[in-house]
């Protein structure tokens, strides 16, 4: 069975590993393809992209928007993304924005409670576009204002702590569409106790093109929840490791191709891509004649 791993990070947002890097452990753990798919940026892909080619994995141009939904923050993958189309590079150039307005309120909250650290700082973290709380941590850990990340979000970052900001989120409907007019796929992340009958039919009639079934926080009983009812509904399925780093990767299912995803939930993802293009492009025409 080809496996492929359909929910990775790099550098260019939270990740520990460069665009390059994650495909070539993807290449050495034997995974047909990847879907890299960053917070809300896409600029690792054209270097993992390029790498791919070289190190013979196929590279899915993927990208986990951070989206409002009726129960508050979901994570939806977007894959089959055209990268640099200006509607995507204007709506992400937004999101990038928001986070950086974010971590800037986050640091001066910091400030007012005697934990210093720079905005400078953070920005060295966030290598790549995406800024995000993981950075906000790691700088007061090299701060010495605590002892761990884990002790960061613990005592200033988690949704309740002193110093959390809030994300200004787009609306779930507003990034479905955009995805599907882009021509691209979408599937409602890491779910868990949210995969209910109810809930997933009501992500289908919001836009969401499928679910992810397989991925490190769904235990064998939510696993099969979601592989039946995403079955009854029409949804389509997609799994894979969240791999961010060695720093993270405490099971095999947290390592890159370590749920073994089949490739033919990636065929059925990119069939209704090249439906979507084919559909546009007959739009066109029609528009043109």
């Amino acid at each position: 069975m080809e496996v492929v791993d359909l929910h990775l990070h790099s550098t260019a947002s939270d990740g520990e590993a460069t665009a390059e890097q994650v495909v070539r452990r993807a290449a050495d753990a034997g995974v047909a393809a990847i879907a890299l798919t960053d917070h809300d940026t896409v600029a690792g892909l054209a270097e993992a992209i390029s790498t791919g080619a070289s190190a013979g994995v196929r590279v899915v141009a993927g990208c986990e928007f951070s989206v409002k939904a009726w129960w508050g923050e979901l994570h939806l993958l977007g894959y089959c993304l055209p990268i640099d189309h200006p509607d995507l590079t204007d709506f992400l150039s937004i999101q990038l924005e928001g986070r950086i307005a974010r971590a800037e309120e986050i640091v001066r909250r910091l400030d007012r409670l005697g934990a210093h650290v720079s905005m400078e700082s953070v920005r060295k973290f966030a290598r790549g576009e995406s800024v995000g709380r993981p950075h906000v941590a790691r700088a007061l850990v090299e701060a010495a204002v605590v002892g761990s990340i884990n002790e960061a979000f613990d005592r200033y970052l988690s949704d309740d702590g002193p110093a959390c900001v809030p994300k200004v989120l787009p609306q779930l409907e507003t990034v479905t569409a955009l995805v599907k007019r882009l021509g691209g796929v979408t599937s409602a992340a890491h779910l868990k106790e949210r995969c209910t009958k109810k809930t997933l039919a009501r992500l289908l009639e919001t836009g969401v093109d499928g679910v992810e079934v397989l991925h490190p926080s769904h235990d064998d009983a939510t696993v099969i929840r979601l592989d039946e009812r995403s079955t009854a509904l029409g949804l389509l399925k997609s799994g894979g490791s969240d791999w961010h780093g060695e720093g993270k990767a405490s099971d095999v299912r947290r390592q890159i191709g370590g749920l073994r995803v089949p490739g033919v939930w990636l065929d059925a993802l990119e069939r209704l891509h090249r439906e979507r293009v084919a559909g546009a492009v007959n739009v066109s025409l029609g528009r043109d004649g």
